[in-house]
């Protein structure tokens, strides 16, 4: 099961100016994300991975990187 997808309107949308750069790593780690959740995850791994999802960074810090690894090669993505 992926993550809902909703259309929002731009009026709604919250600028937080990232570079085009910053742009395509939040992008990567979305992409992560999706690999990795399921509705058959614990509850506490879709709420870990819910958060990351909604950080607003263009990078994880060196723990959530450890966490989400090692999630991927749990879950064998």
């Amino acid at each position: 099961m992926r993550l809902p997808w909703y259309t929002v309107g731009l009026q709604h949308l919250k600028s937080y100016n990232y570079l085009p750069t910053e742009c395509e790593q939040m992008q990567v780690i979305c992409d992560r994300i999706s690999r990795v959740y399921s509705s058959g995850l614990e509850e506490l791994v879709q709420k870990f991975l819910e958060m990351l999802g909604k950080l607003n960074r263009a990078y994880l810090t060196g723990l959530e990187e450890k966490v989400l690894s090692v999630l991927e090669s749990e879950i064998r993505v």
